[in-house]
């Protein structure tokens, strides 16, 4: 007697039963899970920036002023050029690795100094979309509010 061998497989309405759920689940997950990264991205910012804002004191102890806005936070990482001249600038640099950071949308940051508020120097994030302005994740973040 020949055994005989039952092949079952899933129906192609079961197979669209599996794909609806699975899509439902992700509309509800993924608008979380993409509002963190926002989150996450805007906090990376905001550490960069401490971080810039050191390196700026560290310039200003060697040096006894900021960079200009004209040099940039490029004066971080190699002698300027331009401007008012840094008598004691740190062979090396004032960064880590000599490298500028980006923002956390791989956006360069804008340096200003003077504030615009009046303060020695401000360091400018335009957040997401790269522009000025905005809300939510578009908005700028400025070291002046942090």
């Amino acid at each position: 007697m020949e055994k005989q061998i039952l092949k079952r497989g899933f129906t192609f309405i079961e197979l669209m039963v599996v794909v609806v759920i699975l899509s439902t689940l992700a509309m509800i997950v993924m608008p979380r899970f993409f509002g963190r990264i926002d989150e996450a991205r805007i906090t990376a910012t905001q550490i960069q920036m401490k971080n810039l804002e050191q390196a700026l004191r560290l310039f200003y102890l060697d040096n006894g002023f900021y960079p200009e806005t004209e040099q940039g936070l490029k004066a971080l990482i190699e002698k300027p050029t331009v401007g008012r001249s840094p008598n004691k600038w740190r062979e090396g640099g004032y960064l880590e690795k000599n490298v500028l950071p980006k923002d956390g949308w791989g956006n360069d940051f804008i340096y200003l100094s003077p504030g615009r508020q009046g303060e020695d120097f401000e360091i400018i994030s335009y957040g997401r979309d790269g522009r000025e302005g905005g809300e939510g994740p578009d908005a700028d973040i400025s070291s002046s509010k942090i």
